[in-house]
């Protein structure tokens, strides 16, 4: 599994609530809930345990300063953080406690109820935070100061500058940035370029091209397409942004936003469901999908029994033990409605993952934020990308690289956007999981099998999320335009 992100939203569905601890997770907003208490200052960062700022230790570290590192443990592994550990240990003459595991929330609630919480935590998991809670009690550290420092390669450079805008945007409770997403993740249509290139076969550009490439694979003895149904709303890491790419922002965004007839009034919605529609009907699905999971779905793709399948970047290092070494992993950009689209050519969904923590009330949260300095730099980044196959939120951290194949496709994919303007960030699925994974993965599952008409899936759909808008026991999030 390359994304832990990935890990949570295929668990989500099969955990409940046990006693108020472990609620529904979203990829990445958490929740396991924090009961103690916090302040709503930042006194934590300035306990008297700082050192002398300077430019190589802009924080202001403690020399001899330990530091507690919690690092969840799962398809990432935790090796990439101890490797920054050692670079912490060896700058400050610290000692460092790292504790790897899969379970973040259900070990550390009683900590943050304690008041002696890690200093900084990677958040992540099926069993993790909640955040939101974390943040409304004042809990977490306001990471301004992190963004503020000098980066570790150019001094010249704040951390903010070297960051992806989306991260900074991810990472703010109302106006305080305190979460940091360290990963990167790409998601969209993946294919073998060998299968491909073998067959004289081109990745599509629009939706029309994509039908008739369909036919030819077809006669070819190969289904086009597959995907896991057991978690059908991986499907929806791809229609979610070619909604976006095609009506434009704005109106996703209003999606995002819960507003009346987002929906149905977004000729978009029409058109891209309509699409899988149509893919349905003319039996363009490899035949079972609908019972198959995640890495059954992989496992089936990797074989060559199927061309296409929607994901992210984390599949390479999941499907790994099937893939053969000459497959040419890659991924494409969203595909062309025609020449109403709002976005041109070449946007993708790619956006912040993997969300790292500094509890306010840790014995060095300065030590915590200088982790995630050393995280950011280029030596680090890199490090992240050839262990675990998956981009850092640093712009330009996997330049010089050795990257396989499915991760030199993604980062081709970001550069050729165009833009950061022209990479999508989608928060529906984040923000209201029961409403996408749920409700519209329900009615999803039954659009690609042939059993419900585009119509009374963007029906139904609208008829969820105007539920969901009306439920006071949902908290609610905004999006600005």
């Amino acid at each position: 599994m390359g994304s832990t992100s990935a890990f949570s939203r295929r668990d989500l569905v099969k955990r409940t609530a046990a006693l108020g601890l472990i609620a529904v997770p979203s990829m990445s907003v958490l929740t396991a809930c924090a009961t103690g208490g916090g302040s709503d200052d930042n006194s934590s960062a300035d306990k008297g345990d700082q050192g002398k700022k300077s430019e190589k230790n802009p924080l202001g570290v403690k020399n001899g300063a330990p530091l507690d590192a919690f690092i969840f443990k799962g398809g990432l592994g935790d090796q990439y953080a101890k490797d920054a550990e050692a670079d912490y240990k060896a700058t400050y003459g610290a000692e460092v406690k790292h504790t790897g595991t899969q379970q973040v929330g259900p070990k550390l609630q009683p900590r943050f109820a304690g008041g002696n919480p890690p200093d900084v935590i990677d958040n992540s998991g099926a069993d993790h935070l909640d955040m939101n809670k974390l943040s409304s009690q004042g809990q977490l550290l306001d990471l301004t100061p992190l963004l503020d420092a000098a980066s570790p390669d150019d001094p010249k450079k704040k951390i903010r500058d070297i960051l992806y805008p989306s991260a900074i945007e991810k990472g703010k409770h109302k106006d305080a940035f305190d979460v940091l997403y360290y990963a990167f993740t790409v998601y969209g249509t993946w294919y073998s370029q060998k299968l491909l290139s073998d067959k004289g076969w081109a990745y599509p550009k629009s939706f029309d091209d994509m039908i008739k490439l369909c036919e030819e694979i077809k006669k070819a003895g190969i289904a086009p397409w597959t995907y896991p149904g057991k978690y059908p709303y991986y499907v929806h890491f791809n229609i979610f942004p070619q909604i976006a790419k095609i009506g434009g922002l704005e109106k996703w965004i209003a999606i995002d936003n819960l507003e009346p007839n987002a929906w149905t009034s977004n000729d978009a919605v029409k058109q891209v469901i309509g699409h899988y529609e149509e893919l349905a009907a003319k039996g363009y699905f490899l035949e079972g999908s609908q019972g198959l999971t995640h890495i059954q779905a992989q496992t089936s793709w990797t074989k060559g029994k199927a061309v296409f399948i929607p994901n992210g970047s984390w599949v390479e290092n999941e499907a790994t033990p099937t893939t053969p070494k000459d497959f040419g992993m890659a991924v494409g950009a969203l595909f062309d409605g025609g020449s109403g689209d709002k976005m041109p050519h070449g946007t993708v969904r790619a956006e912040p993952s993997e969300p790292f923590i500094v509890a306010k009330a840790g014995k060095n949260p300065v030590g915590g934020m200088e982790l995630l300095r050393i995280m950011l730099s280029k030596k680090h980044a890199q490090n992240f990308a050839q262990k675990v196959h998956s981009l850092t939120s640093n712009m330009q951290g996997a330049e010089g690289a050795s990257l396989s194949p499915g991760l030199a496709s993604a980062a081709k994919a970001v550069k050729d956007a165009g833009g950061n303007q022209n990479l999508l960030m989608i928060q529906l699925q984040e923000w209201y999981p029961k409403l996408t994974d749920e409700k519209m993965g329900g009615l999803t599952s039954q659009l690609l099998t042939g059993d419900l008409k585009a119509a009374e899936w963007i029906k139904k759909t609208q008829q969820y999320a105007d539920e969901t808008a009306k439920d006071s026991s949902v908290t609610k999030f905004h999006r600005s335009a």
